[in-house]
């Protein structure tokens, strides 16, 4: 009998969320969760290394530590894809100002919006933001994330979007979590540089990209926002290309307000993923259907703007295109900590599946941020990223909503959260 440090047994559904030909899971192939009922997984070194069905996998494995899951779920940790999630501040009365019908991009303009949160960041040091971040990370891994992309964005200066990614690092080495850090200097035209945006783009492609690479190499990825307000086309390839250059896998904010063809460019250069994605043009979502590109979506962001267009997800599935849903944590638009709350919106307002809703925050989720080969399922040799969740089968991870069925979070194999 093989030895194991942990085992998980006697899950009602454990779901493998297996890949497709290695890869993610595309098209109307979405929603595979490979359920075993009456399941258990062992896991060793921070590894999966054995799943099965409880009988089967207890004949040949034992382990010190066991955890009943009986009535529950069992499934891989949430990743999320799109977060802001290091910040300064907060943002409570453009809140009240858009209950009042104010919209987003007369906040913007008016000096609010993203701006405001980039003075509150500005003027605070590396260590303040740790500690006001932190506890944004707590309640994301509460809820079942494990895995949480961050990016840079409210400095918009060389010096500040630095002391954001030094920010990021510091939570990453600390925080059970595992963050995957994204450079977004080409968030918004600060306001020393507005009338003048090609010179900001200027120092982003010219002083930030090169500072954020020489410093900071394990930085994942460049973003751009690509959208009314933000950049146009050709800023936004502009950065891209110069980001390209210089090793960095590649995002893009695009289609959330208006489609200025961002969805299209990602596809060109390779992008990771290309995200928001509301009001893509139909030709553009072929273009994804037939690509490696993720399309993620965010549906946090137009229930917290209180619009009522979300992601054409059934017309990316249809072309083919792979799917995932992130949180957006920000402070503006979608101060949200909770995947489970995604997966309900998602289901409600996208029409997918709950099971389909799993994948996309898992498995799919994982490819947007370039860890697919280890995290998102279940898999042997992956990180023992686990929840149990108290749900008698996966409908419910739709069904229900505004509680937390995470009973306890798994990461590489220790048991960080136990409610």
């Amino acid at each position: 009998m093989k030895k194991a440090d942990l085992i998980i047994h006697s899950a009602a559904q454990l779901c493998r969320v297996p890949p497709h030909d290695g890869g993610p899971q595309r098209g109307c192939q979405l929603g595979d969760l490979g359920v075993i009922e009456d399941g258990a997984v062992a896991c060793e070194a921070g590894r999966v290394v054995a799943v099965g069905s409880t009988e089967a996998l207890r004949q040949a494995w034992w382990a010190p530590t066991e955890l009943d899951a009986s009535g529950c779920v069992v499934c891989p940790g949430f990743v999320d894809p799109h977060t802001h999630a290091v910040w300064a501040g907060e943002r409570a009365d453009e809140f009240v100002q858009r209950v009042r019908g104010a919209t987003y991009q007369e906040i913007m303009a008016s000096g609010g919006g993203i701006m405001s949160t980039v003075r509150a960041t500005r003027s605070a040091s590396v260590a303040q933001l740790v500690d006001a971040s932190r506890p944004r990370l707590d309640r994301m891994l509460t809820h079942g994330t494990t895995t949480v992309e961050v990016k840079s964005g409210y400095g918009l200066s060389v010096d500040d979007e630095l002391k954001i990614l030094d920010a990021v690092h510091c939570l990453d080495v600390s925080h059970p979590a595992t963050l995957v850090p994204t450079f977004l200097g080409a968030h918004a035209v600060p306001e020393e540089y507005q009338g003048r945006a090609e010179s900001y783009v200027d120092l982003v492609v010219e002083e930030m990209l090169p500072a954020a690479a020489e410093r900071f190499p394990e930085v994942s990825f460049c973003d751009v926002f690509c959208d009314q307000g933000a950049f146009t086309l050709e800023q936004s390839r502009r950065v891209l290309e110069r980001a390209k250059a210089l090793g960095f896998g590649l995002k893009i904010h695009a289609d959330e307000f208006e489609p200025l063809g961002g969805t299209g460019l990602a596809v060109e250069l390779g992008a990771m993923s290309a995200d928001h994605l509301v009001c893509t043009p139909d030709e553009e979502i072929e273009l994804l259907g037939q690509s490696d590109t993720v399309a993620v979506s965010l549906p946090a962001t137009p229930f917290g703007l209180a619009h009522h267009q979300y992601t054409p997800a059934q017309a990316i599935l249809e072309a083919g295109g792979i799917l995932a849903l992130a949180s957006d944590c920000n402070p503006g638009t979608a101060w949200n900590e909770s995947m489970t709350f995604i997966v309900a919106l998602a289901c409600r307002y996208m029409h997918i599946t709950p099971a389909q809703a799993l994948v996309a925050a898992t498995l799919n989720a994982a490819h947007a941020v370039g860890l697919g080969d280890r995290v998102g399922s279940l898999e042997q040799g992956r990180d023992a990223d686990i929840l149990i969740l108290d749900l008698p089968d996966v409908r419910h991870l739709g069904y229900r909503f505004g509680s937390n069925p995470v009973k306890h979070v798994i990461k590489t194999g220790e048991v960080v959260v136990s409610r």
